[in-house]
C-alpha cells in the first residue's frame, strides 16, 4: 500500500481510477468536475446521462461514489463523487471522509489497483484544506489497510495545497 502526494494535473494521472469531485447533478461543472469532463470527453457525459436515467435520478448524494468510463482520459474508470460544502456551524467531517471511503471500495469492486485523488471539498464547496488534507489521508490509509487498491496519489492544484496535504501526511 502507498500514498504518493504530488502536485499537477489529476486529469494527466495514468492510473486506473481519476476520482472527480463532482456536483450531485453529475453532468459536469467548474474545477476538477470540468476539468474531468473536459478532458474525457462526451463519452463521461454520455455515461453520467445514463446513471441519471437510471438510479441516480435525483443525482449523487453527498458523500456516495459511482464510477463511469474515463473516456479519453489516460485512466480506465472515472469514480465521482460528490464532497460536503464546508459549515463552520456543521460538523460534515463524516461526509468528507464517506467520499474518499467510497470512491476507494468502487474503484476496488472495479479491480483497480491505483486511484487518483484531488483535494474533494477544498475549492467552491470552501472546505479548510488542513481539514481536508487530514480526514483524506487519515480515511485513505484506515481503508487501504483492507483493499485491493495497491496505491492512492493525491494529485493536488497549486503549491498551497501540496504543501498542505505534504505536511499533513509527516504528522
Amino acid at each position: 500500500m502507498a500514498i504518493e502526494i504530488v502536485e499537477g494535473d489529476i486529469t494527466a494521472q495514468q492510473v486506473d481510477v481519476i476520482v472527480n469531485a463532482a456536483n450531485s447533478s453529475l453532468l459536469g461543472g467548474g474545477g476538477v468536475d470540468g476539468a474531468i469532463h473536459r478532458r474525457g470527453g462526451p463519452e463521461i457525459l454520455a455515461d453520467c446521462r445514463k446513471l441519471r436515467a437510471g438510479h441516480y435520478g435525483r443525482g449523487l448524494k453527498v458523500g456516495q461514489a459511482v464510477a463511469t468510463t474515463a473516456g479519453r482520459l489516460p485512466a480506465r474508470w472515472v469514480v465521482h463523487t460528490v464532497g460536503p460544502v464546508w459549515s463552520s456551524s456543521e460538523d460534515r467531517s463524516s461526509l468528507l471522509a464517506d467520499c474518499h471511503r467510497n470512491s476507494l471500495r468502487v474503484a476496488a469492486s472495479l479491480g483497480a489497483v491505483s486511484v487518483a485523488f484531488p483535494a474533494v471539498s477544498t475549492g467552491i464547496y470552501r472546505w479548510p484544506l488542513e481539514s481536508a488534507a487530514e480526514i483524506a489521508l487519515s480515511t485513505v490509509a484506515e481503508e487501504l489497510a483492507d483493499s485491493s487498491v495497491e496505491m492512492v496519489r493525491f494529485v493536488l492544484f497549486g503549491q498551497q495545497a501540496y504543501d498542505v496535504f505534504r505536511a499533513a501526511s509527516s504528522a
